[in-house]
């Protein structure tokens, strides 16, 4: 998962209360003693959200093999410096919550490379599509996650999410390509939709197989999403994405 956006076309989460309530208004001390299955679903949020950190920075060294000059390959280096930051935030968080940050992560790596292998760029604009519209629906499912969490959790998870960079990078790149030749567009839109369905199926999946996170989303943790919300959610996801192939100069 790569986990950036444009500020443009970044998810809207502001549907959440201006002011916190709940475990949202508390401290990850207070939030954690309160709602011993709050804690087991943070540390799923962590440790896929740390593996995903992890793949994002090695799939960023394999894409930077592609790039057609040594600036955009310099550009990718500095991208994948910071996934591997956040990755370090991520898995020092764990560890500070009495967490082994392995098993953490190790629930997730299955369906996470599974996607990677189904979805492996063919040249360098797949692989920059791959990593605006593909991943950042994975970062719009975690902001809208974050407003539930706890106020520590949720500074945390925020913080990994901020965009590398790779947003714009790769808008201006996609951009001038279709410019260059508007035979481009067509292939790139077909792409993009495969990794929408793709992305979302697979974010399906990881929840439905982690009783202690689709709990917390569905309701069943305080102040967890009800399935009327999960819905809403996915909505917004979905026109996220939308803005998102605008922004590249795409056909949802």
């Amino acid at each position: 998962m790569r986990f950036m956006e444009t500020p443009d076309n970044a998810t809207d989460v502001t549907h959440a209360a201006d002011e916190p309530t709940g475990i949202a208004a508390q401290d990850w001390a207070q939030a954690s003693a309160a709602q011993p299955q709050y804690r087991a679903a943070v540390v799923d949020l962590l440790g896929a959200l740390a593996y995903g950190e992890l793949a994002a920075f090695e799939r960023l060294a394999e894409d930077a093999k592609l790039a057609p000059t040594l600036d955009d390959k310099a550009e990718l280096a500095k991208m994948a410096s910071a996934e591997f930051h956040h990755f370090e935030q991520l898995r020092d968080r764990l560890t500070a919550i009495d967490a082994e940050p392995t098993a953490a992560m190790e629930p997730f790596a299955a369906a996470l490379d599974g996607f990677h292998r189904q979805t492996a760029p063919s040249d360098w604009l797949e692989g920059l599509v791959k990593a605006y519209v593909g991943d950042s629906i994975a970062s719009d499912f975690y902001r809208e996650v974050a407003t539930r969490l706890d106020s520590d959790t949720r500074s945390l998870v925020l913080g990994v999410l901020d965009d590398t960079g790779h947003g714009n990078f790769a808008v201006e790149k996609v951009r001038a390509a279709i410019e260059a030749d508007p035979r481009v567009g067509g292939r790139l839109a077909l792409w993009a939709r495969r990794l929408m369905g793709e992305a979302l199926s697979q974010a399906q999946r990881v929840v439905a197989d982690r009783d202690a996170l689709s709990t917390m989303l569905v309701g069943g943790v305080a102040d967890g999403f009800d399935l009327a919300e999960v819905g809403r959610m996915f909505s917004r996801i979905t026109e996220a994405h939308t803005k998102r192939m605008a922004a590249l100069g795409l056909a949802a």
